[in-house]
């Protein structure tokens, strides 16, 4: 399958950059990642969970952690178990809890990121872990991408299957309830899938950025749209226009990439804003 995507953009994309394997295997991975990203980031901008999505980061530096501590020859698959849990532990203590959101997300994280601190610095090295903070999408091997594509499968039939549902939650808990909508299960599920796309994408991305990643899309999009159906198929775009664009000037100015696509969608929500001040 891979090499079929190699002759195809080696015919479509003459260019200097697409000679590379590499190079290749990063925007296929790109054009894998980012319209979930896009996707995911118009609920998390919708139900003001920036935070929420940021706190998952560090929950997935704490897996890391506990992966290498248990000796995994991959870590990340610690990291993904570690944070559905945090995730769903978040989630329920919030819904059976008056404590406010940001308060209890805030605690989890602290935590978080305490304790990979504290195991990673018992094994004596940070070094081995910088990769995970800056993230190198160049690096991604063709075993990846095949994770990838199994992900970016079941999250989109996952999406068709609970949208409405999610939408109808993020819009009123009480009003979804009424209509026999389970808020609780439906929320779970959605930051457990979140958890898993920032666990699988920290490596290639960063736990600096990846938040980034999440938010900025969505929240350009919104600032240019006035319906569901505009906002998610505009976040999409502004994520795959960001991750493409930013690979090729990462590629050509020898910046990381992940920065490089950030600095992209930055520059689009500046736009948004003043698009939407244009229009208001």
């Amino acid at each position: 399958m891979l090499e079929a995507w190699y002759k195809i953009v080696g015919t479509l994309l003459p260019f200097e950059w697409a000679e590379h394997i590499f190079m290749k295997n990063a925007l296929l991975a790109i054009l894998l990642i980012t319209p979930l990203f896009g996707i995911l980031g118009t609920m998390i901008v919708s139900n003001r969970m920036a935070f929420f999505s940021d706190s998952l980061g560090h929950g997935a530096f704490t897996g890391i952690a506990i992966g290498s501590l248990m000796g995994l020859a991959m870590p990340i698959i610690g990291a993904v178990f570690f944070s559905i849990i945090f995730a769903l532990s978040i989630t329920v203590i919030k819904n059976k809890s008056r404590t406010s959101t940001d308060t209890i997300i805030g605690v989890f994280s602290s935590i978080a990121i305490a304790l990979g601190l504290v195991i990673m610095s018992s094994k004596g090295s940070f070094s081995k872990y910088s990769a995970y903070l800056i993230g190198d999408l160049l690096s991604i091997a063709p075993s990846e991408i095949y994770t990838l594509m199994l992900i970016f499968l079941c999250v989109i039939i996952l999406w068709i299957l609970i949208f409405n549902k999610l939408l109808l939650v993020s819009i009123n808990q009480s009003l979804a309830q009424s209509r026999g909508v389970k808020s609780l299960p439906v929320e779970m599920l959605f930051t457990a899938t979140i958890a898993v796309i920032v666990t699988v994408s920290i490596g290639w991305v960063g736990l600096l950025i990846i938040n980034s990643l999440l938010v900025l899309p969505a929240a350009a999009a919104k600032n240019v749209t006035s319906n569901v159906r505009q906002f998610t198929l505009f976040s999409v775009i502004i994520a795959l226009f960001s991750g493409v664009c930013g690979l090729i000037m990462s590629y050509y100015w020898g910046t990381a990439t992940g920065a490089t696509i950030v600095l992209v969608s930055g520059g689009i929500y500046l736009l948004s804003l003043a698009f939407k001040k244009i229009t208001d």
